[in-house]
This record gives C-alpha cells, sequence and structure tokens, in this order.
C-alpha cells in the first residue's frame, strides 16, 4: 500500500495555489482586472519597472510602480468564484487593497457608453460565491467610502463622466437581460460580473476595496460600444491610469 498524506488545514488556508508568485513579488496596492491580456496592456503602458511575477492558470500578475507608488496588477478571470480564489491568494501574498477594473452594462438612460461607474456597493442572489462565505446572511457587499472617493477623482481626472452607485453582480453574462427590470427596480445603475465578491471577501479578509468600471453597452437603451478594438483600448487605458492614481493616493 502507498503511504497516507494528511494535509493541514492551516497550510491550505495560508498557501496560494494559482497565484504562483512569492511572498515580497505582490505590492499591498493591487490594481485587478478580467481580462489576462489588460492586465499585460496596462503593465505594458503605465507601469514602470513592471516584472511578471505570475502567468499560472492565466492569471497574468505584474509588480512594478506607478508615480512612485508600489502596485500590482493582477488578472482575476471571470466571475465570483475565480475572484474569490485571486482576492484570497493576493491576501496572503500581502496585498492590503484591491481595486477591481472591469467593464459593465449599464442599467438606466443616463449611463452612456464611454462613462465610468464607481460601486458604491452590489447586489447579488442570495448563495453563490458570497454566500459560501457568508452563509445564512444578507452581507453587505459594499467598497470603502475614501476608496470610492480617489476612484471618482482619478476618473474624473483622466475626463470621465464618472456615476457613483450600486451595480448588480450577475453569475450568468447571457442571461442578464431577462433581469434588467428587477435590477433597475431597485436602483441598480449598471451590471457586471464579480463585485459582489470582491466587496465580501475583501471585507471579510479586512482588505480595502474598491471597483471602477468602463460602460461598454447598456441594456436600457440597447446602446453598445461601436468604436473599434483600438478605441476601447485607448479608454481602458484611460480608466486604468485613473484608478492607479487613486491607488496611489489612498493611505494603507
Amino acid at each position: 500500500m502507498g503511504r497516507v498524506f494528511k494535509v493541514s488545514k492551516h497550510v491550505l488556508a495560508t498557501k496560494p495555489y494559482h497565484i504562483l508568485a512569492k511572498p515580497g513579488d505582490i505590492a499591498e496596492r493591487v490594481l485587478a482586472v478580467g481580462d489576462p491580456g489588460r492586465a499585460d496592456a496596462i503593465a505594458r503602458e503605465l507601469l514602470s519597472g513592471a516584472a511578471l511575477v505570475n502567468s499560472n492558470r492565466g492569471f497574468n500578475t505584474y509588480t512594478g510602480f506607478f508615480e512612485g507608488a508600489r502596485v500590482t496588477v493582477a488578472t482575476h478571470g471571470i466571475g465570483g468564484p475565480s475572484a474569490a480564489i485571486v482576492v484570497e491568494e493576493l491576501r496572503m501574498l500581502g496585498a492590503k487593497l484591491i481595486v477591481r477594473l472591469g467593464t459593465c452594462g449599464g442599467l438606466t438612460e443616463r449611463v452612456k457608453v464611454g462613462d465610468a461607474v464607481v460601486a458604491l456597493g452590489a447586489i447579488y442572489q442570495p448563495g453563490g460565491a458570497p454566500g459560501m462565505y457568508a452563509p445564512g446572511m444578507c452581507y453587505p457587499a459594499v467598497a470603502d467610502p475614501e476608496v470610492v472617493v480617489e476612484l471618482e477623482r482619478g476618473l474624473r481626472e483622466e475626463g470621465f463622466n464618472v456615476h457613483r452607485g450600486i451595480v448588480a453582480s450577475s453569475d450568468a453574462f447571457h442571461a442578464e437581460e431577462a433581469n434588467l427590470g428587477a435590477w433597475s427596480s431597485v436602483g441598480a445603475v449598471a451590471v457586471e460580473m464579480e463585485c459582489a465578491t470582491i466587496f465580501t471577501v475583501a471585507r471579510i479578509r479586512g482588505l480595502k476595496v474598491g471597483a471602477a468600471l468602463l460602460v461598454i453597452d447598456n441594456l436600457a437603451t440597447g446602446e453598445f460600444f461601436e468604436a473599434g478594438a483600438e478605441e476601447r483600448r485607448r479608454l481602458e487605458i484611460k480608466a486604468a491610469k485613473g484608478a492607479l492614481k487613486a491607488l496611489a493616493r489612498i493611505q494603507l
């Protein structure tokens, strides 16, 4: 018979399995994005001295400097479960502040394509990844107020029309239109897929947290981003610059 090994639960709770970076590789300030290609572009165009510290599982992660502040740009993938893994493992490696930079769909006419949304908090269906962290509770998935203020400031400096508001976090991208009425009826201004989980995990684990979202379509009006890939990339880099300005200013 082969030998049987028992694994300590303590080891499982503290050791990263997906982000194979070392302690010291991850900055205290992290900008997290869904798309690894976006992480690559932000690191290449906005960070100085950027070093790739993880590419395992497609979670491309870079650490460098922005305006003198040491920052990490990390990939969290699509959806709550993927984002929860990344938030947990970034914390294990030294992160203290995580800002999600993503895209969203507007849920009200005033939120136009090309605008930015700074999320105050996120609504979500009971259960899912947030429910695993706070079983049987309606946990408040909310951003830190100072992070909200600095994100809005940074994005406005980059020329964005910025909306503060509650967003809806969806677990089913292709089923979102069916829920438009319910989300709009409770005042949500945009829909995306990760804020509820990121906010919940960060709050429970003691991290500062926030999110800035670029509006690329509008479920209420049918408007969508018609410009080409290069124009969208330009806007994403502008939004990233605004978010990085916020990261650099927030006190830890």
